[in-house]
């Protein structure tokens, strides 16, 4: 018998994080890109993106909206965005494909700007030098699996440092998991 808090059979038989059986997008997501190493700082500033759009609400509604994101800031490219104006940021404002709040908008915005600031190839270099090494164990249950870390708050730290915002050790942390930084897929979990 499988006890509750480790992972749990999907209808395909797999043993998933039970976070992953919720909805079919969280099961997609879980299967095929959460925790699954991410380069690029194209790539990378979208998931910071997204984890600051996500502050304070679900994940399912930042993934159920993630299409309208990337159309509404360019595919996340560094470039393109940092060159955004106030009229770009009344048009995000007005997208309904995409959460409408001003102070996250702006975030996207200065981010970007402060990811050119840093140079091609610098924000990967950056986050994955946050990396820990050794990596931790395997979580056996949820609750193994922390929502912040010395690595997080030092990687938060350090973005702020840059110019970044709406990058907490909590979002940090979150980014380090979606990106592959970390691998908190349960120990018994198909996807780890």
């Amino acid at each position: 018998m499988i006890p509750a808090s480790a992972a749990l059979p999907g209808p395909d038989g797999l043993l998933r994080c039970p976070w992953g059986l919720s909805a079919d997008d969280y099961r997609e997501y879980h299967d095929s890109e959460w925790g699954v190493p991410v380069h690029g700082d194209d790539a990378l500033f979208e998931r910071i993106c997204l984890e600051a759009f996500q502050s304070g609400l679900s994940w399912l509604t930042i993934l159920r909206r993630r299409e309208g994101f990337r159309r509404a800031f360019d595919g996340f490219a560094i470039a393109e965005v940092a060159e955004y104006t106030e009229a770009d940021a009344e048009r995000l404002l007005a997208d309904p494909g995409i959460i409408r709040n001003r102070a996250k908008i702006a975030a996207a915005i200065a981010n970007a700007r402060a990811a050119r600031e840093l140079g091609a190839g610098e924000l990967d270099a950056l986050i994955w030098s946050f990396a820990p090494d050794p990596a931790p164990a395997a979580p056996k249950t949820p609750a193994d699996v922390p929502a912040t870390t010395p690595e997080s708050t030092a990687l938060a730290k350090s973005l702020k440092r840059h110019g970044f915002r709406f990058v907490g050790p909590t979002t940090a942390y979150a980014l380090m998991q979606a990106c592959g930084l970390v691998n908190d897929h349960l120990a018994d979990c198909h996807a780890r």
